[in-house]
């Protein structure tokens, strides 16, 4: 249990990214109050758990409704996340994380970016439920498998409300290029999640008797 909460803290983690959504945020936030950017990082983090906790909840029992088997699933979001890994190191907008350039002139426009872009995709994206769900797949200890995952995922998002809501200050120690630093390095990681996430999947369809894990 002890292994499979670290492994869920270090994927959490380097899937939300809370760091890589600081300046983000304080673009899109730029010349507002602090006030006004305190509630609306409140506002979108609690917008974001509720979304990632339903789908996490829900998510399997979509999966039967559609008839897709996990290994299916673990494939294509195996693909997803390593499309994810790629924006991070390359910086290239695939989708998962970002917003499009019209989104982005959308967002900017708007008085209150907590639900979109914010909430989605930027915390709640495709990358982050895809994760959760993969996550609750792997999970062999039952209901409190489900806590320890539930917690820690509080804590990650507990984590990116606390670097947006200190947006100023962290942007002043790192810098955009800190910023990018970290986000790359992040990347790395993720794509060997990814890809191993994709072997479980082929292996689980085509060759059941070989036992592979992401952990």
């Amino acid at each position: 249990m002890l292994q499979y909460a670290i492994d869920t803290l270090i994927i959490l983690l380097v899937v939300l990214d809370p760091v890589g959504v600081v300046p983000i945020f304080a673009a899109l936030t730029h010349g507002a109050t602090e006030d006004i950017r305190r509630r609306m990082a409140f506002k979108g983090v609690t917008i974001a758990a509720l979304i990632l906790i339903g789908f996490m909840l829900t998510g399997q029992y979509l999966l039967g409704v559609l008839n897709i088997s996990f290994n299916a699933f673990r494939i294509s979001g195996g693909i997803l996340l390593l499309l994810l890994a790629i924006e991070m190191v390359f910086a290239r907008q695939s989708g998962l994380r970002s917003t499009t350039l019209s989104e982005t002139q959308e967002a900017v426009h708007k008085p209150d970016i907590s639900v979109f872009p914010l909430a989605i995709p930027l915390i709640a994206g495709p990358g982050a439920m895809t994760t959760l769900l993969l996550l609750l797949g792997e999970n062999t200890q039952g209901l409190l498998g489900i806590i320890v995952l539930c917690t820690i995922l509080f804590f990650v998002l507990g984590g990116t409300l606390l670097a947006l809501l200190t947006t100023g200050a962290l942007m002043r120690i790192l810098g955009e290029t800190g910023t990018n630093v970290v986000s790359r390095v992040l990347g790395v990681m993720l794509a060997s999640l990814a890809i191993q996430y994709i072997l479980d999947g082929v292996s689980g369809a085509f060759f059941p008797a070989v036992i592979t894990t992401a952990s």
